[in-house]
C-alpha cells in the first residue's frame, strides 16, 4: 500500500446539491488556457540538483521563462536534491498552502558504529514515530527552540554495513538531518546524514519532475519552433497545487462575488466533496474546475447540502473577477 501524507490527495466522492450547467463564454478549463497564461499562472515541479539554493533555482526558473516572480514551496539545502515545486507569476500565492504540506524524503543515514538491525528498528519505532520533539540545528533560519513535529512513517529500505537507506514521511518543518542525528544519539553510537532527496511535497511526486535543462529546452521549442507541447506537459495548472484539498463547486453566478472577497453561502453551491469537516481548508472551484479561492469550511459536507447559512469563509482569492463578469 502506498504511503499517504496528510495534505496529499485522497479519493473523495462528489455529492451534488443542485445540478447546473456552466456557460462556455465564461472562464476556461485549466487545460485549455493559452500557453502565455499557464506560464504566468502555473506550477513547475523542478528536480533540484546539488549546488544551488532553493532561492537560486527559483530565480533560474524566472530567467528561463522570462517572468517577473516565482515562489518555491519549501527550502532544500544546497546539498539536497529532489522535488521543488515552483509557482509561477500570479500563482505564487499558492506557495503558502504547499509550505504546510507533508513531505517525504529518501535518505542515507551513516551510523558511526555497527549495530544490530533489530535494535535499530526497535529504537526508531519506539522513539521516532508519531509526535516527536526536535530542536532546529544551529544553521537554521528559525529560532532555536524545542518544537513538536509529526513523523508519519520511517521505512528502512536497505542496510549496507553502517549505511542505512530509509524513506521518511514527515510534517512540514521537520529537519531530517537533525532526525538522523537524534537517532544516532538514542542508539548511543552517533550518526550523520550522508545523502538526502525529497520525493514528495503534498500533492507533488517524482512522476512530474523536470530538470532546469528540460524546462529551458521546452521554452526554446515554444519560442523558436512554435511547439508548446513540451512546455504544456511540464508546467502544471495552479489547480494541481490544491488537488489534495477537499473542494466545493459553485454556480457561475456565484463566482464574481467570491472574486471580490465575499464569503460562500449555501445557495451558491452546486456540489461538494464528502467528508469535509468544519474549520478544514477547502478549495472553491468553478464548474469548469478552475480555482476561485481558498477558504475555511464553516459547515461539514452534509450541512453544505442544506438551504442556507455560511458554508465557507473566503481567505485567499486567486481568480480575476472579469472572467465571470455576467452581464445582466
Amino acid at each position: 500500500m502506498q504511503n499517504l501524507l496528510p495534505f496529499e490527495k485522497i479519493e473523495r466522492k462528489i455529492v451534488v446539491r443542485q445540478e447546473a450547467e456552466t456557460d462556455n463564454k465564461l472562464g476556461c478549463k485549466p487545460q485549455e488556457r493559452k500557453t502565455e497564461e499557464i506560464i504566468n499562472y502555473g506550477i513547475v515541479n523542478i528536480d533540484k540538483p546539488k549546488g544551488p539554493t532553493s532561492h537560486q533555482v527559483s530565480d533560474f526558473v524566472q530567467k528561463i521563462l522570462k517572468i517577473n516572480k516565482s515562489g518555491h514551496s519549501g527550502t532544500l539545502d544546497p546539498a539536497v536534491t529532489g522535488l521543488l515545486p515552483i509557482a509561477l507569476g500570479n500563482a505564487t500565492r499558492i506557495v503558502q498552502n504547499l509550505l504546510i504540506a507533508g513531505k517525504e524524503y529518501v535518505a542515507i543515514m551513516h551510523l558511526h558504529k555497527n549495530i544490530d538491525e533489530n535494535k535499530l528498528k526497535e529504537t526508531i519505532e519506539k522513539n521516532f514515530l508519531g509526535k516527536i520533539k526536535q530542536m532546529p540545528p544551529l544553521k537554521s533560519s528559525i529560532k532555536r527552540q524545542l518544537r513538536t513535529r509529526s513523523i508519519y512513517y520511517i521505512d528502512i529500505l536497505e542496510i549496507d554495513n553502517q549505511d542505512v537507506l530509509f524513506k521518511v514521511g514527515s510534517e512540514a518543518g521537520t529537519y531530517i538531518r537533525k532526525l538522523i542525528h537524534d537517532i544516532g544519539q538514542k542508539l548511543e553510537i552517533g550518526a550523520h546524514m550522508a545523502e538526502l532527496r525529497r520525493t514528495k511535497a503534498g500533492p507533488f511526486t517524482e512522476s512530474s519532475v523536470c530538470t532546469l535543462q528540460e524546462l529551458t529546452d521546452a521554452y526554446y521549442f515554444w519560442k523558436q519552433e512554435n511547439n508548446d507541447k513540451f512546455l504544456r506537459k511540464i508546467i502544471q495548472p495552479i489547480e494541481n497545487g490544491v488537488s489534495h484539498l477537499p473542494k466545493v463547486w459553485v454556480f457561475d453566478t456565484t463566482v464574481e462575488s467570491l472574486c471580490h472577497g465575499s464569503d460562500l453561502k449555501v445557495p451558491g453551491i452546486s456540489k461538494v466533496n464528502d467528508k469535509i469537516n468544519k474549520e478544514e481548508t477547502v478549495a472553491i472551484m468553478t464548474l469548469k474546475d478552475e480555482l476561485v479561492a481558498l477558504g475555511t469550511a464553516k459547515m461539514d459536507s452534509n450541512e453544505m447540502l442544506g438551504e442556507r447559512g455560511l458554508a465557507v469563509k473566503t481567505e485567499k482569492v486567486f481568480m480575476n473577477s472579469d472572467l465571470y463578469k455576467i452581464i445582466k
